[in-house]
């Protein structure tokens, strides 16, 4: 398996390397140092988090203030703020982890992630020096708690639409209009609010909760993470001095959406987090639940179930890493000592923007498939409130929503691709269509390598003929954007395995038959898809000939899926949880 290592690796770049040929970084490969951070996680979510999990749920607000001050003395609020204003300024990677441990309560982490991330970050990499210095230590520390009001009533999608409006007004600005749906509006010491300037150039401000002309509506009544506080933010003539501009006039667009790309990366890990935790539960449930006789364990559509949420974890934390991966290498060739620091860093996040909304559509759905398999693995119990399947099914459906719909991902991700292989300089979709030669030995690399080459090949015949127009067919673009997620969901498994086997690690068998029933599954819906999107591109003797060409493509013989999911649950019964990873 030959690596590519001579550049940093281009976002969206993968479909275009031989199966297994890029490098990729894998949960077990994390440094002692990330592991002691997410080590303090964890004590703290197991000590002061979970065993107030009830209350958190009651939307006790001091109480959660409380514990993210908690968090702060931690130093975990402050991982991705540089040292110069009081914060670690740690790789995304140990961000990561520590992320996975806060997803095990999802109320709370609603909170943790609003504040250091959306929150935090626009003033991190879009502040000046003074707005830094103001802000930034306070936030590092819990002292202050952040907030972030893009979203309103009528422009949630369409965040462009948004009508609150800013008016120079004797060295103030003033603010009119109200924000919807606010994470931590209930608390939030700072936000960060978007409006529009003499009503056309959307900008970002900082305006604090003590400011005139800013208050919050009520709680809102959710369907899921009740613990978290929501409310609208109404802005009611609200001044403010001069320099709370952040970034600029006009450049709101560039900082919603490019801090929205950090809330992607971050969705697809806190999923992995969650769904460990659920695995742990149902596994416990499933043990020592009887019926005829013998546990629910011992039963196949139940080992199937608990097998496939293992699958998900293996896989999701495999996208993961290996996305952070990618972008920790940029990052490292940027610094904050330079007079642009923040711009550059930011410029290396935008690079994966479809690996973020790739790993935020893929989390966020393997996580409520893992909360729908829970429910059903515990039976009656699973509708019951008094059981904790019940909860995460409601928690976790907001992912699907947060950080821009999947419908809204799905479109960003083909576009996003599409857009970026023309130019001169663009990624090779041209002339890419041609099948594959020259297959991997390795079966689950050839299963990539035939999956690649399956989905290039509409997706090339979509460009070459439709051009930019193909993404007006929404169903047409989202197969593109299904296809491109399932090979990197693919690979990103398979090559993890493969470098467990090459190393000899405990889990290296665990890890390949967990790759293996992916793969499987995967290539059905690879072929699927790309079968689907033939029948947009052509009729009757054309797609005649492009269904063939698919066809030629041999899918890899079908294998006794359930003999390899009765052994993965074999192994989680007998560990009662995921075993993999690097903690």
């Amino acid at each position: 398996m030959a690596l590519v290592e001579t550049q940093l690796v281009r976002g969206g770049s993968f479909m275009f390397h031989p199966a297994g040929s890029l490098p990729q970084f894998i949960a077990e490969e994390n440094s002692e140092d990330a592991l002691a951070i997410a080590e303090a996680a964890r004590d703290f979510v197991n000590g002061e988090i979970l065993p107030r999990d009830e209350e958190i749920d009651h939307l006790d607000l001091e109480l959660s203030r409380d514990l993210l001050a908690k968090a702060g003395e931690l130093g975990i609020l402050g991982i991705e703020i540089p040292e110069a204003y009081g914060g670690l300024d740690l790789d995304k990677k140990t961000a990561l982890l520590v992320l996975e441990e806060m997803a095990k309560q999802a109320s709370f982490s609603t909170s943790y992630c609003a504040h250091t991330s959306i929150g935090s970050l626009p003033i991190v990499y879009f502040g000046n020096h003074e707005q830094k210095a103001k802000y930034l230590p306070k936030l590092a520390t819990g002292e202050w708690v952040a907030a972030y009001a893009l979203t309103e009533a009528g422009s949630g999608s369409d965040a462009l639409g948004a009508k609150t409006t800013a008016v120079l007004q004797d060295g103030h600005w003033v603010l009119n209009g109200t924000k919807a749906w606010i994470t931590n509006a209930g608390f939030a010491d700072v936000f960060t609010v978007f409006a529009k300037v003499n009503g056309s150039h959307l900008s970002a401000f900082i305006i604090e909760k003590t400011d005139p002309g800013i208050s919050t509506g009520a709680e809102e009544k959710k369907m899921g993470i009740k613990g978290s506080s929501t409310r609208t933010v109404i802005l009611d003539n609200c001044r403010i001095p001069e320099d709370r501009l952040l970034g600029g006039k006009g450049k709101g667009a560039r900082i919603a959406f490019g801090i929205l790309n950090i809330g992607r990366f971050k969705l697809g890990a806190s999923s992995v987090g969650a769904g460990k935790r659920v695995l742990e539960y149902t596994l416990k449930y499933a043990g020592e639940r009887t019926q005829f006789g013998k546990p629910l364990t011992a039963f196949g559509l139940i080992q199937q179930k608990l097998s496939n949420m293992a699958m998900r974890i293996f896989v999701g934390e495999s996208m993961s890493f290996r996305t952070i991966g990618y972008l920790d290498e940029a990052l490292a060739q940027t610094s904050w000592d330079s007079e642009t620091g923040g711009a550059d860093k930011m410029k290396a996040i935008d690079e994966y923007a479809v690996e973020a909304s790739m790993s935020k559509v893929w989390g966020s759905e393997a996580l409520f498939a893992t909360a729908d398999d829970a429910v059903q693995t515990f039976g009656g119990a699973g509708f019951s409130a008094e059981y904790p399947a019940e909860k995460i099914y409601r928690d976790c459906r907001i992912n699907r929503i947060f950080e821009g719909t999947n419908e809204i991902n799905r479109l960003l991700i083909a576009g996003t691709f599409l857009k970026r292989c023309g130019g001169v300089d663009g990624l090779p979709l041209a002339g890419s269509d041609a099948a594959p030669v020259d297959l991997p030995q390795d079966e689950l690399l050839k299963t990539v390598a035939l999956a690649k080459a399956l989905a290039l090949k509409v997706i090339a015949r979509a460009q070459a003929e439709h051009g930019p127009k193909i993404l007006d067919n929404q169903e047409a673009t989202a197969r593109i954007s299904n296809l491109l997620v399932e090979v990197y969901a693919m690979e990103s498994a398979v090559v993890r395995a493969k470098k467990l086997t090459e190393s000899g690690h405990r889990w290296a068998g665990l890890a390949r038959d967990l790759a293996t029933v992916y793969a499987q599954e995967a290539w059905n819906r690879v072929q699927s898809e790309a079968r689907m999107l033939a029948a947009e591109l052509a009729t009757g003797p054309a797609l005649d000939t492009l269904l063939a060409d698919l066809l030629a493509m041999h899918a890899p013989a079908p294998m006794p899926l359930s003999s390899l999911r009765e052994r993965i649950a074999q192994v989680l019964v007998d560990q009662g949880r995921y075993p993999l990873s690097g903690m």
